[in-house]
């Protein structure tokens, strides 16, 4: 048995050592947070065991436990190519056996660690066990609905935000992998309050791994409510934009049939 309630206890003092009158910190911890509901929410929907309902949450808790020490590194969430937050959660979770301040069995913590190496990657590496698959995707799927409900409520929220991602235009590469129901790869050098910065995070849809995952988002109806919140400037962007819309909707019901 996992003690939940002991696990966020020990969370929350973990980061409370760091700034979280700071926004982009305490947003964080709150993502955390919800990560760790929404990676419940899947795993129960997944008919798995107490137990593993119990790991796929204490997996959403700590997976992006390295953000705290990223930001007093680099002062930022934003430039992974320098710091991948992920590498920096391990070296966290196991520099003086911390993780066991949360669980001591040494096979949960395998898993525990590979997750959340492959939560925020491209692709998950190859090479896994079943059951390291079936964790890194849960949390892979937890991470994106959460992103999805800020991408509703806490990104773009400044006027100057919002407005230079309704007055930039989408660029073709991005369109294109878009179209072709692709989750979008970056570059390194997009910019997130821009149309593209948009489209990439909605691209995350493609790469959903579970129809209980989907199901999630149809029914908050995530999409659309991420793209009204904009009213783009551009008579081009705007159409391309309501194209794209159709093609992502379209990708949702046509999947949720298919995925078993």
């Amino acid at each position: 048995m996992i003690d939940l309630e002991k696990c966020k206890e020990e969370f929350f003092k973990y980061t409370e050592k760091f700034d979280l009158e700071n926004e982009g910190i305490k947003r964080k911890q709150e993502h955390s947070l919800r990560v760790m509901e929404d990676s419940q929410k899947i795993a129960k929907a997944l008919n798995l065991s107490k137990k593993e309902i119990e790991l796929a949450s204490l997996i959403g808790l700590l997976h992006d436990i390295g953000r705290f020490e990223q930001y007093n590194r680099n002062n930022t969430h934003l430039n992974e190519m320098l710091l991948d937050h992920a590498k920096i959660g391990i070296e966290v979770l196991l520099k003086d056996d911390y993780i066991k301040k949360y669980i001591d069995d040494e096979h949960y913590i395998g898993i525990i660690l590979t997750a959340i190496k492959n939560h925020n990657k491209f692709k998950i590496e190859g090479g896994l066990t079943k059951e390291e698959l079936l964790f890194s995707k849960i949390i892979r799927d937890a991470d994106k609905l959460d992103i999805f409900y800020e991408g509703e409520k806490i990104y773009w929220n400044t006027k100057r935000e919002k407005q230079n991602v309704e007055n930039s235009k989408i660029s073709i590469k991005i369109e294109q992998q878009f179209k072709a129901e692709k989750q979008v790869i970056k570059l390194g050098n997009e910019r997130n309050d821009t149309v593209d910065g948009l489209l990439i995070l909605l691209s995350y849809i493609y790469d959903i791994n579970f129809k209980e995952t989907l199901e999630i988002i149809d029914k908050e109806d995530y999409a659309n409510k991420i793209l009204n919140r904009f009213d783009f400037e551009d008579e081009e962007t705007r159409e391309k934009m309501e194209k794209l819309r159709k093609i992502l909707l379209k990708f949702i019901k046509v999947s949720l049939r298919k995925i078993n």
